[in-house]
């Protein structure tokens, strides 16, 4: 099957998932295993007030943000230097396994 078809079976099946089901729910799982990802970073031996942990994790989940930011940002400048047009991710080329970004 080429990429192209898989790649719009999965988006059809991921928007009927969200039509039929709370996209908070569906996520949620996913979302508190990779804070807690963040958690362990900043108390390994678990021995913070898991308030303390949970203000802690926040605050390397930003600092993780903000990195990933700056590299996009160095990356989208970098093309731009060597004369490549800035694309928005409508007008992106397709990845090379035949996904676009949405």
């Amino acid at each position: 099957m080429p990429d192209r078809r898989k790649s719009t079976i999965g988006r059809l099946g991921a928007y009927s998932a969200h039509a039929k089901n709370d996209t908070q729910e569906l996520t949620k799982p996913a979302r508190a295993a990779f804070l807690k990802r963040f958690e362990r970073k900043v108390d390994p031996e678990n021995r913070l007030d898991p308030e303390e942990r949970a203000r802690r994790a926040q605050a390397a989940l930003r600092a993780h943000m903000t990195r990933l930011a700056l590299r996009s940002a160095a990356s989208r400048s970098r093309r731009t230097d060597r004369g490549m047009p800035r694309t928005t991710s409508a007008e992106a080329p397709p990845t090379s396994s035949g996904e676009g970004s949405f």
